[in-house]
């Protein structure tokens, strides 16, 4: 807060020193003292108030140089003038009151050059040449650099975010590697282990094992059974629900292999191929299919030995499917388990735009995962619609772009305004002094007495816009009513003027008045003139 204040108080003695130090210079017309001091109170207004109504600074800003000078233009206030409307730019983030405290300002810039009674073109031109380069360039820079620093800050903000996505980005990679060991943990692990229950169930019922053995191989093969239970509880731990699915990768054995380990193992097991004979496994085992195929037959296997001991199993490839069936159990098999192999198998069969059917069959149960043929086209189900469109947010380089274009354009806009409004300016200034030229000759055919009428004739259409009275060696005549015309159609220079006065429809006086600088001497037009 006192920081603050400090920043307020040096701003108002920076913007206070053109405005005491220009008309003691001579750079402006020397003003009363009351004049002065309401000018610095009003620049004290506006260092105060900029933070929070930077319009409102700009307008208290603009109140001394509308106050005391012609058209807006004074060396006093201008500098305020310029630094609060890039004040204005840097923190208003609207656009309309700063349009609305220009509009306002011209709007009483006009009015005050109305009731002066002076050329209004040129102070009118003046004024929002004034207003243009003095107060809306000023407020486009300092849009520009508040849309700097913002751009920067955004960019900073968005590099933050990125980094921030690639952590979630890598932890996700992390919970999907730690899915997929789980996965074939549970797949693997869990196959192998109801194999070893197999080959003890075998033991258990064979004859010429002894008995104190039998009640070992039994030990077994409950052990293994508890054992396949853990493990699935300590896979359903490690997974994730929703997670991706785990990347389903063979051991490094065809379906074949597998059927026939498992036979070796003691499961009743037999493989059967339809459709095209020798060839129908390298057909339906290929690439990703290949994978799918093996571990719906890996997982039909394990449940068939843990939930089903004793039962026959068939094992039978087609080219677009895999049916594996079992029958009636002959010992006594597990609980019923979660399921979560066969919805896992599921979800990935259906990525593929396949189907898995799994339930009783007879006095068994039979699975059924039906696969698309090689090359036909996937088509997502219709009852898992594409998640919503989220829109994309524009990348930084672009919004960038978009704000030094919009900037560009503005800035442009602004310029080729203000070249209009210069060039307009000259072009009148020219105009109207060249239309209010009286020759000498003219001047010296003009008689003291003459008529209205007769001395029109040789009066140029327009007068003088602004006639320096205060150079006339005399006062005018009372009552009467004078015009001022230029001597010469010289620009930017001082020039000598004639000044005719009429009353009562003749004229009563003509002189010359000097141009700035007379040294007292007949100057050549005035010669001219006598002769």
């Amino acid at each position: 807060m006192k920081s603050s204040r400090a920043q307020a108080a040096l701003l108002w003695a920076a913007l206070s020193l053109p405005a005491l130090t220009a008309d003691r210079i001579g750079l402006n017309e020397p003003r009363p003292a009351w004049q002065q001091a309401a000018g610095i109170a009003a620049l004290g207004l506006a260092a105060a108030t900029w933070r929070r109504h930077p319009p409102a600074a700009f307008a208290a800003a603009a109140a001394p140089g509308l106050a005391t000078a012609p058209s807006l233009f004074t060396l006093s206030y201008g500098p305020a003038l310029a630094t609060f409307a890039l004040l204005m730019g840097r923190k208003a983030t609207r656009v309309r009151p700063a349009l609305l405290a220009f509009g306002a300002t011209a709007l009483l810039g006009t009015a005050k050059i109305l009731v002066r009674g002076v050329d209004p073109v040129v102070e009118w031109l003046v004024l929002m040449g004034t207003l243009l380069f003095g107060a809306v360039f000023p407020w486009l820079a300092g849009r520009y650099l508040r849309q700097g620093k913002e751009l920067s800050a955004a960019g900073w903000s968005r590099a933050a975010q990125l980094e921030r996505e690639q952590r979630i980005v890598a932890d996700r990679a992390r919970l999907r590697e730690r899915a997929r060991i789980a996965q074939d943990m549970h797949d693997s692990l869990g196959h192998e282990l109801s194999l070893i229950a197999v080959r003890a169930g075998a033991l258990q019922v064979a004859p010429d094992l002894p008995e104190r053995h039998r009640s070992a191989a039994a030990d077994l093969r409950a052990a293994a059974s508890d054992a396949t239970d853990r493990l699935h509880e300590i896979i359903g731990l490690l997974r994730e629900e929703g997670d991706e699915a785990a990347p389903l990768a063979p051991a490094g054995e065809s379906v074949r292999a597998l059927v026939v380990r498992a036979a070796d193992s003691g499961l009743p097991v037999k493989y059967a191929e339809s459709g095209e004979g020798d060839h129908a496994e390298p057909a339906a085992v290929t690439e990703e299919r290949g994978r799918v195929v093996y571990r719906v037959v890996q997982e039909a296997l394990t449940n068939a030995a843990k939930h089903a001991p004793g039962a026959p199993v068939t094992v039978e490839l087609r080219p677009a499917a895999v049916v594996v069936t079992n029958g009636a159990a002959t010992g006594m098999g597990s609980g019923p388990g979660a399921g979560s192999g066969l919805v896992g198998l599921r979800a990935r069969i259906e990525d593929l735009g396949g189907t898995l059917d799994a339930g009783p069959h007879g006095d068994g149960f039979r699975v059924v995962a039906r696969l698309p043929a090689e090359g036909e086209e996937h088509t997502p189900a219709a009852s898992a619609p594409a998640p919503p469109a989220t829109p994309t947010p524009a990348p930084a380089g672009t919004r960038i772009a978009h704000a030094r274009r919009r900037t560009v354009l503005a800035f442009g806009a602004a310029l080729a305004t203000g070249v209009l409004l210069v060039g307009g300016a000259f072009a009148w200034y020219a105009y109207s002094r060249s239309q209010a030229v009286l020759a000498p000759a003219d001047y010296a055919r003009l008689e003291i007495g003459q008529t209205q009428a007769d001395a029109e004739r040789l009066l140029p259409a327009r007068a003088a816009s602004d006639p320096p009275e205060d150079r006339a060696p005399t006062p005018p005549p009372e009552g009467a009513d004078c015009r001022y015309y230029r001597a010469s159609g010289e620009l930017f220079v001082s020039v000598e003027h004639f000044r005719v006065c009429l009353r009562d429809g003749t004229v009563v006086e003509k002189s010359v008045i000097p141009k700035a600088g007379f040294n007292g001497k007949a100057s050549k037009h005035e010669q001219e003139a006598k002769e």
